[in-house]
């Protein structure tokens, strides 16, 4: 139960950062050089995210992959 709520945890966080900035998944799916629909499976949990594509979102959220992958709650990357 407690992998579920961190995986479901993981594609909250996704959403949640995208929408703080009032992007859209097009938007971020342009920047991952994929397709919306590929990009919407990701937020859903419908495919899973590809290691390179993990850490181009925390790049480019400018958060840290644990923060996305629901390890902690601190938003902030390692320097």
């Amino acid at each position: 139960m407690v992998e579920y709520l961190r995986v479901m945890t993981m594609y909250q966080r996704l959403r949640d950062l995208r929408e703080d900035r009032d992007l859209k998944q097009r938007e971020i799916a342009a920047h991952l050089n994929c397709s919306q629909k590929t990009y919407s499976n990701y937020e859903l949990g419908q495919r899973d995210i590809p290691t390179d594509v993990l850490i181009k979102l925390a790049l480019y959220y400018n958060v840290s992959v644990d923060y996305i992958l629901g390890l902690t709650n601190n938003p902030k990357r390692n320097k």
